[in-house]
């Protein structure tokens, strides 16, 4: 009996001390947000309209819901082993539209260990959704004068 005792004993400390364990967990950096460098923030100049902003900056992550005169562009990443970077851009636009005052939070020079792959998930900016379609000259179409077959 008491070496049953033993061996239920140890089978629990086994199991309860491995489920404390961290070996072989796997984290990733978590980015969040609209992607902010110091290259796009140095575009913006006073006086450009919305719509120049958006071209630059894209579209901001929060507006002020009842004042569209603040864009906030906030990007965050939180590291999986390390800690959490954020940086904000606070863009303040006068009743006409115009960029009258940008502030800044976080280091924007600072370059970004953003990893991906280029053959998983969405396409990335600045890339034609368009060049992913067979062209017409790499269809298959029928010779000229017969009928083309219907598939049910």
């Amino acid at each position: 009996m008491q070496k049953l005792t033993q061996i239920i004993t140890l089978s629990v400390a086994l199991t309860v001390i491995s489920g404390c364990s961290y070996v072989g967990v796997y984290k990733r950096d978590i980015p969040q947000g609209n992607l902010v460098t110091q290259e796009m923030v140095s575009q913006l100049q006073p006086g450009m309209t919305q719509e120049q902003v958006t071209y630059v900056m894209g579209r901001p992550l929060l507006e002020a819901p009842f004042d569209a005169s603040q864009w906030d562009y906030v990007f965050r990443l939180d590291k999986a082993y390390g800690d959490v970077e954020q940086r904000r851009v606070t863009l303040t636009f006068d009743p006409q539209g115009r960029l009258v005052n940008i502030e800044q939070e976080g280091d924007l020079s600072k370059e970004l260990p953003l990893e991906g792959e280029s053959s998983m998930g969405p396409a990335t900016e600045g890339v034609d959704p368009m060049d992913a379609l067979p062209t017409e000259s790499t269809q298959t179409r029928p010779p000229e004068g017969t009928q083309p077959v219907q598939q049910f």
